[in-house]
């Protein structure tokens, strides 16, 4: 874990300049950032292997007073317990400002809310299964 989910209005995965953006950059974009992130202690906040950036368009949706096309961007990330609240909130800040940084072109061109939410808690379950930590452990 971690992992980053983005639930965003369908009109955005038009061209740009339609309004559209392109989410696939964007879910690059955070993973990057999330592989940049350090702890307190200045090691990587989040393992290469187990990061995930997911996004998800809506077909249907209904944002504010239905008075325009409006677009809205929800993005949700899951990490384990342990990390210092300070660590939690530079991350947040850092995901948002990644977040912004990408939309800022189609708030010049049409109305967009953006929602970030960092979820830390226990599980009730957690099971993993994966071949993918191998590939990034260093010797």
């Amino acid at each position: 874990m971690p992992h980053l989910v983005i639930l965003y209005t369908g009109q955005l995965d038009k061209p740009a300049d339609q309004g559209g953006s392109d989410i696939g950059q964007l879910c690059r974009s955070l993973a990057d950032t999330m592989l940049g992130l350090q702890d307190d202690a200045g090691k990587q906040l989040f393992p290469t292997g187990g990061t995930r950036v997911l996004a998800y368009p809506a077909a249907h949706y209904a944002v504010a007073d239905g008075s325009g096309d409006h677009a809205f961007v929800y993005l949700n990330l899951r990490m384990s317990k342990g990390r210092s609240e300070a660590t939690q909130q530079r991350a947040g800040e850092a995901l948002l400002a990644t977040t912004r940084a990408h939309f800022a072109p189609i708030f010049e061109q049409r109305h967009i809310g953006i929602t970030l939410q960092i979820d830390v808690g226990a599980e009730v379950f957690d099971g993993k299964y994966n071949n993918l930590h191998p590939l990034f452990q260093k010797n």
